[in-house]
């Protein structure tokens, strides 16, 4: 491997926002603030969505308004006589 070509991998804690659980990785982004976890320095990356939260892994079922979606795409498109 070439010498100093790739990034620092670094102590990384991703913050989930809505349920606050924290993840605790390595990875070359780095994060404004700085957390003190186990004796290690992680930097805080803040997420909006993570496994903990996603709708696809929670289960969470959303209703969606496909009538309405239909009603709009037919008078969008509706032929004028």
């Amino acid at each position: 491997m070439k010498a100093d070509i790739h990034p620092n991998l670094n102590p990384v804690a991703f913050v989930d926002v809505s349920s606050g659980c924290k993840y605790l990785t390595r990875s070359t982004m780095r994060g404004s603030k700085t957390e003190q976890i186990d004796g290690v320095e992680y930097q805080v990356i803040i997420c909006d969505i993570t496994a903990d939260s996603h709708p696809a892994y929670t289960g969470e079922k959303r209703f969606v308004d496909t009538a309405g979606r239909v009603e709009k795409f037919q008078t969008k498109f509706r032929r004028r006589r």
